[in-house]
Formats: structure tokens, C-alpha cells, sequence
């Protein structure tokens, strides 16, 4: 994307790429002819167009049908859409002063556009009516569907509510958008801002080779040739806290990392999750619900924060003793080396890896060089085309939103075209952190041909350094195949309305996709065809993989108690009743005292860049990932218990019965359909070594 040149003019129609078809391979995005200065009056001809159709649909005299009011309003977003989703996804990987002034200005009048529709009483009369008389209309299962959800969404919304709490509705939900961008750009810019220049090399005691070199690199394009500049971005600090011997500076970081918008500053976000929270409770019972948390889990598989509590006071049973061994053991450690030390969270890493060296003589980082980037790229591609018999070419001349960006066709066994994917691999300032997938355009059927999939997948991945190539950690892999099931939900989806696509399913299911291709990581069979040495072509030798194997469940405590203490964390905020006030520094540290989290470990998200649940779409969510791996525990049990972890049926059965499916029908039908049975925990606590 074009950009620090463009003015914020708007820019006339008929030069606005958004305004006209898309002259491009497979018809994405013109990446290249988009400016700054096109969004905002695409968006306002996007909102226009589609309350001019919503007006067609309530201005008809004929009786209400699925077709002219279901229908119609489903496809009465097009342009906003095509705008939106370009947009959204630059402010999240490729963002720039202009954009993120251009979605302070958004937010609200999309808060607005979307109220105009919900809260629209002629439209919700015709919506209701369809769905009065659905019994009689002999609708397809997918149209009873969408039906539904569409009815739903506007009760939801708030359409039931007299004028007096309609209008406080607006004000709530124009109060919600312009925060949830606010904490977002204050985290963007508090991860941007810190540095840690290293100028003394005795400093970087403990550090590996690459990690000082991709440090070297920069601090150079930093300005400051000579030094070592480490920042907050995952790929730098972490490997710094589990292998710096200096202490006093890890220390530094990990304080650092977990403070991020809580210092008292304007990128300061305290103040905005005490008001989203409230909002939140606020909005929730208007619409006569107990707490956000009710509402939230009501339309996704849990039901009930009792359900979805019961999964994690279960876990967080099993798991934290597990922790507080783990401790134990690290103390021990630190009590050999006589400096008369006390284990501290910034302590937790460093020493995390002591033990599992001293047990396991295995040092995470003597894979890194078996686990160059592009082969691993492909070893994904290649356990994708055993799995469903699709296949990736690259696209040379396809338009990208950066210069990093590559981009691939998906096809099936037999040639068809089934959509595009891009990925975004390494970190840069104009990026957020962690890793993502997305859409440019969701999966459809119009006039009875499909509309293919373009799907992103975005990462903050270790950069290649000086000679060597992008070589990813264990984790990094792990995190590859995670979003490529994410995106393999997207491709293969095989619906026919946008509304019911690909990921457009409950938060507590939509992980189930991305979890169970982690499980394919790892296996000897799929690291035969990757796990190749970058230099020599050696395959990693078995020796090694008995080491990862032997070592993938320790510290599981930790991994589960840190992920636990930010989930439930996440279910205390939203399960605040209506009018409550909290300090969130005050209200985070009783939830976790009242836990009994033991003080050398953190929520894995601290409130103040809890993204996922303050600007993520998570809220009352976060339990997802676990109640998820529940599922993906048990559906990959199925292909082990075949005794082919690419047996051609059960691949066919999940792609058939859940990657295909979208949200066309309840998530636990579609998991049942697949699996003949309900999934079993039993599968997750024995992955996890939490069995009693």
C-alpha cells in the first residue's frame, strides 16, 4: 500500500479502487492504487449504499419473505465490506499515522451504521415476521440458519428496547468503538517505543548466536551501529528472558513487557478497561442479561460462564500444583549456584531451561537450524495436501499490501480453484503483535457459482539475519500450523452465505481448526519432510526429536497456569454486574490472590494489553483456546486410534463435517457428526501431563 506521501483529501470516485470491480489476478485487492485518502469516502458511499438497500427492503409492499428481506439484507453490505475489510486488516498489519487517524474517525460512524440497521424498527417488523413464520416456509437447513442468526443479531442488538434505552444503546456502542481502537494503538505504540541498548558485550552472557546477531541488525537500523537493541516484540524479548545470564537486565525486560500501558502515561490504558468493562455490564443488562459474559457465551458452545468456569477451575486444579513443583525444582537450581537468590517471575524462563537441559539435555535452539522457514512452509503444504489433496502455488504478480508479503494459489487434487492466501511473516512497528488470520473476502455462492476465499495469515516470525535464512523456534512452527488451520477454515469452506463462511463460528469453536493442525507439528512422519538442516540438508536427527518429545510436557504447568489465570481473569471482568466501578490494577490482583497464583507467575495477559478481550473480540472468550483444545485433543485421537494419522477417511470426515460447514449448523452437531461422540477431556489433560 502506497503510503507517507497521499494527503488525507478524499479522493474522487471514479479514481477510487474501491468504487469499481477489481481489474486483478482472482480479483484481490489493488493493493498498489489504494491511498489513504480513499478510505473515508468509501466508506461513506459503503454506508450510504447499504442504507439505501436497506430502504428498498422496508419500503416493499410484498409480504416478507426470506428471499426479499433475509436475503436482501445479507447482501446489502458489499462495498462496505470490500472497504472494511481492507482496512481493518492494514490497521493491523501494515498500519501508519493516517490510517490510525482515519479509524479514530471510522469507529464511530460504523458504531453508528450498524445501530442504524439493528435498531431499525421497519426492518426488524419484516425480519421478525419471516422468522414467526419460518415453520411454514420450508427453508433450507443453512437458510433456517441464517434466519436465525439474523433475528437473533437484532434482539441482540437491542431492537426489542424502548426508545429511551435504544438511543442510550447508540451512546454506548459509539463509546465502545472509539475505545477499543484507542487501547489498541496506546499497545501498539507502548510495544513500538521500548528499547534495550546493550553496549557492553559481556551483557549478552547466555544469548545465542542469532539472537545477538538479529539484535546487532537492529540496533543498526536503529542508528546505533555497534550495539544490540532488544524490544518487546515476541521474537526479541522472549529468547532474551529464557537466556540472558544477566539478571539485573531481564529483569528490565520482563518488567518492561508486563507493565505495557500502565505508566501513568498517555498511552496508559487502565482507565480504558475500567470503562469498557463497565460499558460492557452496562449494555449487557439493557438487554436483560446477569453480566457481558452471560451474553456473550448464550451463542457460543459453553452456553453459560458457569460451564465455562467449571472447564477452568478444573484445570487450574490439576495444573497449579504442577506449577508450584516447577518451581520447586528452579529454586533448586538456583540454590546450587549459592548466589543466595529467590526465584522471581523474571527468573522463570532462564531457569525453565536449566532444568530442561539438566533433564533433558535439550536445548530448544539446536532445533532452530532443521526449522528454516520456507521448509517449513512447506512441510504445512505438504501435510495439507495428504490430509485433503489440495495443493499451493506461488503468485508472482499478485498485487501485496508490503513488500514482505508472499502470496500463494490453493487449489484442489483435480486443479479447481479454490482461493488465495497471503502470509505475513516478520515483525515491523506498523504491525501488532502476536499472529492472526483473516479475510480479504469470505466464501460464498452467488448465482449458483462459489465466490473463492482470499485469506491472510499474519505472524511476528524471528527475521532472517546477515547469511542466514528466517530460522523459526519450536514455537514458531507451532504457531505457523495453528494459523494455517485457521486459514485451511477459510478456503475450504464450502457455504452459501458470507454471514455463515468459513471462521464465522462460535469463539469456543473457531480454535478448533487452528489447534488440531499443531498436532501435525511435530510428528516424526511430518518432520521427515521438513525438519531439513539449512546449511547441510541433514534431517533432524531422531536423537533430537526423542529429546522434544521426551521434554514437551515440561513446564506445562506454567504454560497452563498463565494461560488459565488471563482466562479466568477475562470471566471476572465480564461477569461484573451493571454499574460496578473497579480499579483494574486493584481488581486484577484480587482475582489472582483469590486464586492463590502463586507471585512468580503473571496472567499471560495483564489487563492493561489484554488485547484479545479489550480490543480482539475475545471478551468473555479467552476460555476458547482451552475449550477448544478439548476438542482438537480428542478429534486428532481419532486419526491416532486409525493408526494413520493421515487416514484418507477421517481427513475426508473433518474436512466434510467441519471445515466445510462454516457455522451452518451448532458447533457441537457439526463436531458429533464428525466424531459419532461428544469429545473427552481425557484426551487434553494427557497432552498436557496434568493426569492425575
Amino acid at each position: 500500500m502506497t503510503t507517507g506521501t497521499a494527503t488525507m483529501a478524499q479522493a474522487p470516485a471514479e479514481q477510487n479502487p474501491f468504487m469499481q470491480a477489481y481489474n486483478t489476478t482472482f480479483k484481490v485487492p489493488p493493493f498498489a492504487e489504494i491511498k489513504p485518502a480513499h478510505f473515508m469516502p468509501a466508506f461513506e458511499a459503503g454506508m450510504k449504499e447499504q442504507q439505501q438497500r436497506i430502504g428498498a427492503i422496508t419500503m416493499q409492499r410484498s409480504v416478507p419473505t426470506f428471499e426479499n428481506t433475509i436475503a436482501a439484507l445479507e447482501k446489502s453490505g458489499e462495498l462496505l465490506r470490500n472497504v472494511g475489510t481492507v482496512f481493518f486488516n492494514l490497521t493491523s498489519a501494515n498500519t501508519n499515522p493516517e490510517l490510525e487517524n482515519i479509524s479514530r474517525q471510522i469507529a464511530p460512524k460504523m458504531a453508528q451504521n450498524t445501530d442504524d440497521i439493528y435498531l431499525n424498527p421497519a426492518l426488524f417488523s419484516r425480519v421478525k415476521t419471516v422468522y414467526e413464520k419460518r415453520a411454514s416456509a420450508k427453508l433450507t437447513p443453512e437458510q433456517d440458519r441464517l434466519l436465525e442468526k439474523t433475528y437473533k443479531a437484532f434482539v441482540r442488538s437491542g431492537a426489542n428496547l424502548d426508545a429511551a434505552k435504544q438511543a442510550r444503546m447508540r451512546e454506548i456502542n459509539k463509546e465502545l468503538s472509539l475505545l477499543t481502537v484507542k487501547f489498541g494503538q496506546h499497545l501498539l505504540a507502548e510495544t513500538n517505543q521500548f528499547e534495550l541498548i546493550v553496549d557492553n558485550e559481556a551483557d549478552l552472557a547466555g544469548l545465542p548466536a542469532s539472537l545477538k546477531t538479529a539484535a546487532a541488525i537492529s540496533a543498526k537500523e536503529a542508528g546505533k551501529e555497534g550495539k544490540w537493541r532488544f524490544t518487546l516484540h515476541n521474537a526479541s524479548v522472549m529468547p532474551f528472558l529464557q537466556y540472558s545470564a544477566n539478571r539485573p537486565l531481564r529483569e528490565k525486560m520482563y518488567k518492561a513487557y508486563i507493565n505495557r500501558c500502565n505508566n501513568n502515561d498517555e498511552r496508559d490504558n487502565k482507565v480504558i478497561v475500567g470503562q469498557l468493562a463497565s460499558l460492557r455490564a452496562e449494555k449487557a443488562g439493557m438487554l436483560g442479561y446477569t453480566s457481558h459474559a452471560d451474553f456473550v457465551l448464550e451463542e457460543n458452545m459453553a452456553k453459560t460462564p458457569a460451564q465455562a468456569n467449571d472447564l477452568l477451575n478444573r484445570l487450574w486444579e490439576a495444573a497449579l500444583p504442577v506449577a508450584k513443583n516447577e518451581a520447586v525444582e528452579m529454586q533448586k537450581v538456583m540454590d546450587r549456584e549459592g548466589k543466595g537468590e529467590q526465584l522471581e517471575a523474571w527468573d522463570w524462563f532462564y531457569y525453565a531451561d536449566k532444568v530442561r537441559k539438566e533433564k533433558y539435555n535439550y536445548d530448544a535452539e539446536e532445533l532452530r537450524p532443521y526449522f528454516q522457514l520456507e521448509n517449513v512452509r512447506e512441510g504445512i503444504f505438504a501435510v495439507s495436501k495428504k490430509l485433503y489433496g489440495i495443493t499451493f502455488s506461488p503468485l508472482k504478480d499478485i498485487p501485496v499490501y508490503q513488500e514482505d508479503v508472499v502470496a500463494y494459489e490453493v487449489k484442489e487434487a483435480n486443479g479447481d480453484h479454490i482461493g488465495v492466501i497471503y502470509m505475513d511473516f516478520f515483525p515491523r512497528t506498523s504491525k501488532r503483535g502476536g499472529a492472526w488470520m483473516t479475510s480479504y473476502r469470505k466464501q460464498a455462492i452467488e448465482k449458483g457459482k462459489r465466490v473463492a476465499p482470499v485469506v491472510s495469515i499474519v505472524c511476528n516470525f524471528t527475521k532472517p539475519t546477515g547469511d542466514e535464512p528466517a530460522l523459526l523456534t519450536p514455537d514458531e512452527v507451532e504457531t505457523f500450523f495453528h494459523e494455517f488451520g485457521h486459514a485451511l477454515h477459510g478456503l475450504l469452506s464450502n457455504v452459501r452465505y458470507e454471514t455463515l463462511s468459513g471462521t464465522s463460528v462460535p469463539r469456543d469453536f473457531v480454535e478448533l481448526p487452528s489447534q488440531i493442525m499443531e498436532h501435525w507439528a511435530f510428528e516424526p512422519e511430518v518432520l521427515q519432510m521438513y525438519a531439513k538442516h539449512y546449511k547441510t540438508g541433514e534431517q533432524l536427527p531422531a536423537s533430537l526429536v526423542k529429546k522434544m518429545d521426551d521434554a514437551s510436557k515440561f513446564n506445562q504447568g506454567f504454560v497452563t497456569v498463565e494461560y488459565l489465570a488471563a482466562s479466568i481473569l477475562d470471566m471476572q471482568y465480564h461477569n461484573l454486574a451493571p454499574g460496578a466501578k473497579i480499579d483494574p490494577l486493584q481488581f486484577e490482583k484480587q482475582q489472582m490472590d483469590k486464586l492463590g497464583l502463586i507471585p512468580q507467575i503473571a496472567p499471560r495477559y495483564r489487563s492493561t494489553y489484554f488485547q484479545h478481550i479489550f480490543a480482539g473480540g475475545y471478551s468473555a472468550g479467552y476460555y476458547s483456546y482451552i475449550w477448544s483444545e478439548v476438542l482438537d485433543s480428542d478429534a486428532f485421537a481419532a486419526f491416532k486410534e486409525t493408526g494413520n494419522i493421515f487416514d484418507p477417511a477421517t481427513a475426508q470426515s473433518f474436512r466434510k463435517n467441519v471445515l466445510e460447514k462454516g457455522g451452518t449448523a451448532e458447533p457441537m452437531d457439526l463436531y458429533k457428526a464428525f466424531r459419532t461422540r461428544a469429545p473427552e477431556v481425557k484426551f487434553l489433560l494427557k497432552n498436557r501431563g496434568l493426569e492425575n
